[in-house]
């Protein structure tokens, strides 16, 4: 969580803030899941576009690689339909408030915190995204619900994002140690590489049509957001997020191929709640355990352990200490939602963008588009009837292998004639940039692909699948 956000005053913040008004059995429920495609410019250009995407997930990157983090029942299933949309992230529609206000969130696996654009006065800075008109964003109207109310300064669920010295903040209060302190939890202020947000926390319903109701969700009311023109409903490991708010086993999801435009199609995010899950694997899928880094500051990820890289039939010689974190926290894999493309610090991206030049030596290399589009290596294909790409596989450990389809590594860019490498790194060397993971797995890599993250059994499952 950043302690700071450039685009607007922290006294002005805190004057709209005080603007807001509040008036005080097992179930399967269907979400969509869509892509949701960020552009940073109205252009229609497919090199800008691509350029906007890899800059986006770096930016990302560079944000979650420098985390800076605020210190017998039977199962029930929840599904809700993801949409692909233009963000570069895929969508999921929530229901807040008594009577239910329903918004797109973008599904982020890299962050706790949900939080939708609230009030008629909200702010979105360098949102003119095609297809958005800054002026017309949905918002959730907190003056429109029965059930919601902000978060005071003493109540625990403050403590989740600040820690438990918040308390020490709360300066009006007659008698410091008495929970009945009206005084609000302070401001949240949130960087999502390229973009961030601010607000207040509430307390609010959280709905899933028909019946299923969980009282007092945590959730952030945004009043002024930097390039985020939609929430975000956070699904990492820290309390507000919204598997802990719901104690949930699992969740999983089959997210549909993109082209980078957006689209009606979706798949279903299947949300499993309650104590009633068991150590079942689901047949054809293959498992990696969870861990923890040993830094707290990166606790809020989902982290994996790969064991080798293997492009073609050869395995790429990436330092083993890479795929493990130290005690410092650098290193090791995590599957992020939240970014468009697969990062990979610039050492092991090297030596596996090498590998497939090695491979790929009958190709001369697209230098024009590598420049405009920000991807590399890139290839010209024109003159070849068959392109000959060798495999890209991730092994991890307990022998999950993830043989990543053509379509999840390499693409067209621009016109029929020149392919470039999916994955992106840091433009910089220095060791300054390093830092937090090595390898951070993002959505496009994950099409496709059912993907399951089975809390209970701290585990990752994964199988490719038709998600269309």
């Amino acid at each position: 969580m950043d302690s700071s956000l450039p685009f607007f005053s922290f006294v002005s913040f805190l004057i709209i803030s005080a603007t807001l008004l509040f008036t005080a059995t097992a179930d399967t429920i269907k979400v969509s899941l869509s892509p949701s495609h960020h552009h940073h410019s109205s252009s229609s250009d497919p090199y800008q576009i691509l350029n906007n995407l890899a800059t986006s997930s770096v930016a990302r990157a560079h944000h979650l690689k420098h985390h800076n983090p605020k210190t017998n029942i039977t199962s029930s299933f929840l599904k809700t339909p993801l949409f692909p949309h233009g963000y570069g992230g895929y969508t999921v529609s929530l229901s807040f408030g008594t009577p239910p206000q329903t918004l797109s969130f973008i599904m982020d696996t890299g962050s706790s915190l949900s939080w939708f654009p609230c009030t008629s006065r909200y702010l979105c800075s360098q949102c003119a995204f095609p297809n958005v008109d800054p002026s017309k964003i949905l918002t959730f109207s907190p003056n429109l619900s029965s059930s919601g109310k902000l978060v005071g300064c003493r109540n625990p669920k403050c403590n989740w994002l600040f820690g438990p010295n918040v308390e020490s903040r709360c300066q009006d209060c007659d008698d410091p140690t008495s929970k009945n302190c009206n005084q609000t939890c302070p401001p949240y202020l949130i960087q999502y590489g390229l973009g961030s947000t601010g607000g207040l926390l509430l307390l609010e319903n959280l709905v899933f049509p028909p019946h299923k109701i969980f009282q007092d969700f945590l959730v952030g009311c945004s009043i002024v957001s930097n390039r985020q023109p939609a929430g975000i409903v956070g699904f990492g490991r820290s309390p507000e997020s919204l598997p802990s708010q719901l104690h949930l086993n699992k969740f999983s999801y089959c997210l549909v191929s993109r082209r980078f435009d957006d689209t009606k199609v979706s798949s279903n995010m299947l949300l499993e709640t309650g104590s009633g899950s068991n150590d079942t694997k689901i047949p054809g899928l293959g498992y990696t355990p969870f861990y923890k880094n040993p830094n707290p500051a990166f606790h809020e990820f989902y982290y994996v352990t790969i064991g080798k890289i293997l492009v073609g039939n050869k395995q790429v010689k990436v330092p083993s200490s890479t795929f493990v974190p130290g005690p410092d926290g650098n290193g090791g894999t995590i599957i992020d939602s939240g970014s468009t493309f697969t990062f990979m610090e610039r050492p092991v991206f090297e030596l596996v963008s090498k590998e497939f030049e090695k491979q790929m030596g009958n190709y001369s290399r697209a230098r024009e588009v590598e420049n405009i589009s920000g991807l590399a290596p890139c290839f010209n294909v024109s003159g070849h009837r068959l392109m000959d790409v060798p495999e890209m596989s991730f092994y991890f450990n307990g022998g999950a292998k993830m043989g990543l389809p053509l379509a999840n590594y390499f693409s067209i860019v621009g016109d029929d004639n020149v392919v470039c490498l999916m994955i992106v790194t840091d433009k910089g060397v220095s060791e300054g940039a390093r830092g937090g993971p090595a390898i951070i797995l993002g959505n496009f890599q994950q099409q496709n692909y059912y993907i399951e993250f089975d809390l209970a059994n701290n585990r990752f499952g994964f199988a490719k699948r038709n998600c269309i």
